[in-house]
């Protein structure tokens, strides 16, 4: 078992078409269902679902890369952890143009969903106003 705070934490992101991250960490930071938590050596175990929102994958004491995730799971180790997301997008490739358009076809097919589409139209529309959310927190900060 890892000491906490010494070494790094295995970090690996997963989509179904693809690994999209692998690698070493010093912190990661991921959206649960319950609220963002980081994940450092010696985690304790932890099996939690997925928020829309943001991944923070840090390396010397700032934040190396963000990630915005869609929806998934997460497993925290005292070694690594892993994140099986539905999709993924890094914050660098969202501007806040593709944001408000993805916010506002999010908002008209939720209106026009008929009652065996609402989940879906609603959960794409928590997506869009999490990742509304992302690039906002991004610009000021």
């Amino acid at each position: 078992m890892a000491d906490s705070g010494i070494g790094k934490v295995a970090f690996d992101l997963v989509t179904p078409t693809e690994l999209a991250v692998s690698e070493e960490a010093d912190m990661v930071v991921v959206p649960g269902a319950e609220g963002d938590f980081g994940v450092l050596p010696g985690h304790t175990p932890l099996l939690t679902t997925l928020r829309a929102g943001l991944i923070d994958i840090h390396q010397d004491g700032a934040i190396e890369q963000s990630l915005f995730v869609e929806s998934g799971f997460a497993e925290a180790t005292p070694e690594r952890c892993t994140v099986l997301a539905g999709g993924v997008t890094p914050m660098n490739e969202i501007s806040a143009e593709d944001a408000r358009a993805r916010l506002a076809a999010a908002e008209e097919a939720y209106r026009a969903a008929e009652d065996d589409a609402r989940a879906a139209a609603e959960t794409e529309l928590r997506t869009a106003e999490a990742m509304i959310k992302a690039v906002e927190m991004r610009a000021g900060g």
